[in-house]
């Protein structure tokens, strides 16, 4: 299970890429909210530190073992072989215990670091596929594939490079401290020196490279999502020659990126040469006043050689943590980030309990009463809109672009929630029906119907392996559609590509009718669904219309009037408000606003 989410005031989707001042309560919640991925692998984390201070001993002994061959044997004039030939042997069986408990260190924290980082992703997918449209409206898909993708690599390397890091080399710097002690307490007093010295030059540079690393993430973030943009509407671009503007805009995003990610570099380059420069004066130092000392005869020469061992030893782990406080830097503004977009609530929820609403008694009656919608606060779509539709009824709706069409559907199918008023199925609040129920209840098939990367027969029942092969061979044979997919050289195994731009657009509507076969709603939605067709095309897909939307309540909006001449009854919508109601003969007779729309269409004149 993932970990229990806090109570969190709701965070505007264009903080997650562009704050760069987080509190410290936020940034504490924000860690404690990742770390939790980590608790059930203690166990495991208890192994790796076990075998992680068994690899450090099996190291840092080496260095004694020769200064004990040094000054106990071989300056003292023993001349013992036997004893340097056991020293050697032990020295060789600490080389290879180093190497096996690293060994099985490494593997496990990969392991575990990849299954933590593994269930984030899988948890972030999830919640993101939970969260409204209206989240969608405002947030960049780009900056959402660079959260998916990007920042949960920074935590992969937090977890299998950062956190072995501190547990290693901080460990490692209290063995060589001990060690130093043991050795010589004056040259390891001297030594004591640089601690404060390293302190401040980390204090120094923490909070200058943590912004340095935001705006480096932010700037990505933004050259992601101009990038994903583009492709997506790479077809505009050439039909309008904007190659040269987007060309233009794409190398102000990516001199922005680059001028972020040279500081970023300069800063990293400047904080670990400090280090470099640092450890080589102080090893220079601990030369100097050891060897003074061997000569006046107050050292032993085997404890100035483990001493020196062990000083560049000393800067080894702090060099390594150093470097990997560039990446702490990182992993610290992709966990604010993740958990900013975690803490982001699903504005349309099921209700708590949900009613019960079995498939098989409903009836597809559907009621608007007196709703009011806006997107945006002020700027209302839907003006006290009342309108019922009865179960089976087939009804056309049309209007002017802006007229709240579409948003009539997305009421229906609760992509968002009304402001004021409901709207009801059966009687029963669609807000009180648990979502994945209402989805299958009410079926949408939109002006470019989505297919996924698949075959033919995994995008009709969308990958559910509960419907038969035989179900959708037979659902496409229903809708007209199997003629055109058994021409294509693998017929229903055919592999779509991107988007299914293998197929024509009316193949691709056709496939998204018999989806609606399959699943079965009582309640079908075609929002535009013959715009972009040729007269040909369109009539295959009316007849497959007429098709499905027997025995169901049929909810067309339409440009193309012809669509819905025949509808039982046809809604004409004007600046949010059902102006008209009636037939097409009715309304016509009528010679209102529905007459004007007739009549545009015809190409007679405009509409008022």
């Amino acid at each position: 299970m993932p970990p229990e989410k806090p109570e969190r005031a709701k965070t505007d989707s264009s903080e997650i890429s562009s704050s760069y001042n987080v509190s410290k309560e936020e940034r504490s919640a924000a860690f404690r909210f990742i770390t939790a991925y980590a608790r059930p692998f203690r166990g495991r984390f208890a192994l790796i530190f076990l075998f992680t201070l068994l690899a450090i001993a099996a190291d840092l002994l080496q260095p004694y073992l020769v200064k004990i061959a040094i000054d106990d044997n071989l300056l003292a004039g023993r001349n013992d072989y036997r004893m340097l030939l056991g020293i050697c042997a032990v020295y060789l069986i600490f080389v290879v215990l180093g190497l096996v408990f690293t060994y099985f260190q490494n593997n496990m924290l990969q392991y575990v670091g990849q299954h933590i980082v593994a269930r984030i992703r899988k948890d972030l997918f999830r919640h993101i596929s939970k969260l409204s449209m209206s989240f969608f409206d405002r947030f960049p898909n780009g900056s959402l594939v660079t959260h998916v993708s990007s920042d949960t690599e920074t935590l992969n390397q937090f977890f299998t490079q950062v956190l072995l890091s501190l547990m290693r080399d901080g460990m490692t710097l209290l063995f060589i401290v001990a060690l130093m002690f043991h050795l010589d307490p004056v040259l390891a007093g001297y030594s004591m020196i640089l601690l404060p010295i390293i302190a401040g030059i980390a204090i120094g540079f923490r909070s200058y490279m943590r912004r340095i690393y935001q705006i480096t993430r932010t700037q990505l973030s933004r050259l992601i999502a101009f990038t994903a943009e583009n492709l997506a509407g790479m077809n505009l671009i050439q039909a309008f020659h904007q190659q040269k503007e987007q060309q233009r805009s794409f190398d102000e995003q990516n001199r922005r990126y680059f001028g972020a990610n040279v500081r970023e570099v300069r800063t990293n380059v400047l904080f670990n040469r400090s280090f470099d420069m640092l450890g080589n004066l102080s090893i220079a130092f601990i030369v100097w006043v050891g060897g003074m000392a061997v000569f006046e005869r107050t050292m032993e020469f085997g404890v100035l050689y483990a001493f020196i061992t062990y000083i560049r030893q000393f800067f080894q782990p702090i060099n390594s943590i150093t470097q990997q406080w560039n990446t702490l830097q990182s992993t610290t503004v992709s966990m604010d980030r993740l958990w900013r977009l975690f803490m982001i609530p699903a504005e349309v929820r099921d209700a708590e309990p949900p009613k019960a609403l079995p498939a098989v008694s409903v009836q597809g009656r559907v009621d608007y009463d007196h709703v009011r919608f806006s997107y945006q606060e002020g700027i209302p779509v839907l003006h006290d809109l009342d309108l019922h539709i009865a179960a089976g009824e087939m009804i056309g709706i049309v209007g002017a672009t802006g007229a709240g069409k579409s948003s009539l559907m997305s009421l229906l199918c609760r992509f968002y929630d009304v402001q004021e008023g409901s709207v009801r199925i059966d009687g029963t609040d669609v807000r009180d029906i648990p979502q994945a129920k209402l989805h299958r209840i009410v079926g949408l098939v939109q002006q470019e119907p989505f297919l996924y990367s698949g075959s033919i027969i995994d995008n009709v029942r969308l990958f559910d392996e509960s419907i038969s092969r035989e179900d959708v061979i037979k659902a496409c044979r229903f809708v007209g559609a199997d003629s055109l997919i058994t021409r294509l050289q693998d017929g229903y195994d055919t592999r779509l590509s991107e988007r299914g731009s293998g197929l024509s657009a009316g193949e691709r509507q056709l496939i998204s009718f018999a989806r609606i076969v399959v699943f079965r709603p009582k309640i079908l939605i075609l929002d535009e669904a013959t715009a972009n067709l040729d007269s040909y095309t369109e009539q295959l897909v009316q007849s497959a219309l007429q098709i499905v939307s027997k025995g169901r309540t049929t909810l067309v909006i339409a440009h193309r009037l012809s669509t819905i001449m025949q509808a039982d009854r046809i809604i004409v919508m004007k600046r949010g408000e059902i102006v008209e109601q009636g037939t097409h003969r009715q309304l016509l007779d009528r010679k209102g606003y529905y007459e004007q729309l007739y009549s545009h269409s015809q190409g007679t004149h405009a509409v008022g």
